[in-house]
């Protein structure tokens, strides 16, 4: 008869509240290793405006599925999760806890819950002829055509966003059923792993926001304009996936001359705030979260002595 594994151990949380060195941490008190949940730290040459683990970081703890995509790629949250899910279970096969570090949502819940977020396999054929039709006919009128088969999903949906609508038309397409329907027989779904998931934050937001505007100034200093110059002189397009990223837009439109660099360092850090928003409303939604403030636990291992408390029997 095996052992039960013992449940993954997530850390979470907002933008800039120091999960990296929580997660390093951690990784030396359980003799653990890194799974990134960043859906941008995924990219090669993409390290100042992600917040990249550093080379010391890097080196302090094994960490996975970063540097592990060329920027031209558009990964899916499918892809993701198929992916990290095998570091699981390698890390798991060499007698190594597993800790999963990051502040992509949406990711973390795939990778537990075991979700098939893909849906339908993609057509790029389909796909190119739907987001044409997007085009010629306008968000109102393909969303109404939405509607007319999946009308739950378009109601969720705002006409400009044209790669969900796109999307949500194509699966119906392809496999003949909505994506409201396939989403909910994957919500009663038992979980793929068990968890024990933190959460790390500030208690006061002010202290929070004052935290990525210093972080933005640090980025901008340390040379993310030079950074997003070579990737779009590497040819990187400017409409690719990996360029929508915060940092990345504000910085290449400063270079394209849209903006000066001020600017665009402020839109960085107002673009950074409303994302960190976002991020704990995403968070409230889980009810089994242990919440962690750096106000309550100052330092690296007043926060590891506080996860030991909830990780004991």
């Amino acid at each position: 008869m095996t052992d039960t594994p013992s449940p993954l151990i997530v850390i979470t949380g907002p933008t800039a509240t120091g999960k990296t060195a929580l997660g390093i941490a951690l990784c030396r008190a359980l003799d653990g290793e890194v799974i990134s949940a960043d859906s941008m730290q995924i990219y090669k040459g993409m390290d100042i405006g992600t917040a990249k683990p550093t080379a010391e970081e890097l080196a302090a703890a094994p960490h996975h599925m970063i540097d592990v995509a060329d920027p031209r790629e558009d990964w899916s949250v499918a892809r993701w999760a198929g992916e990290a899910a095998r570091w699981v279970e390698d890390i798991r096969a060499r007698g190594k806890q597993p800790i999963v570090v990051g502040g992509t949502g949406l990711y973390i819940e795939a990778l537990l819950t075991g979700r098939d977020y893909s849906a339908a396999p993609g057509e790029d054929g389909l796909r190119q002829r739907l987001s044409a039709e997007y085009d010629a006919l306008g968000g109102d009128a393909f969303r109404a055509k939405l509607s007319a088969v999946d009308p739950e999903r378009a109601q969720k949906l705002s006409p400009a966003d044209k790669k969900r609508l796109v999307r949500a038309m194509e699966v119906y397409l392809l496999t003949g059923e909505t994506i409201t329907v396939h989403d909910a027989r994957s919500r009663v779904l038992p979980p793929r792993y068990a968890s024990v998931r933190f959460a790390l934050s500030f208690r006061d937001r002010a202290a929070l926001y004052e935290r990525i505007r210093r972080r933005v100034d640090a980025m901008a200093a340390a040379g993310l304009f030079e950074e997003v110059e070579g990737l779009l002189r590497g040819r990187l397009s400017p409409d690719s996936t990996a360029m929508q990223a915060i940092g990345y837009k504000e910085a290449a439109a400063a270079l394209r001359g849209d903006c000066s660099r001020e600017e665009a360092v402020e839109a960085i850090k107002q673009a950074s705030t409303r994302y960190a928003k976002r991020q704990l409303t995403w968070l409230r939604r889980d009810q089994g979260l242990h919440w962690l403030y750096r106000e309550d636990a100052p330092g690296e291992a007043a926060l590891t002595d506080a996860i030991f408390q909830f990780l004991r029997p």
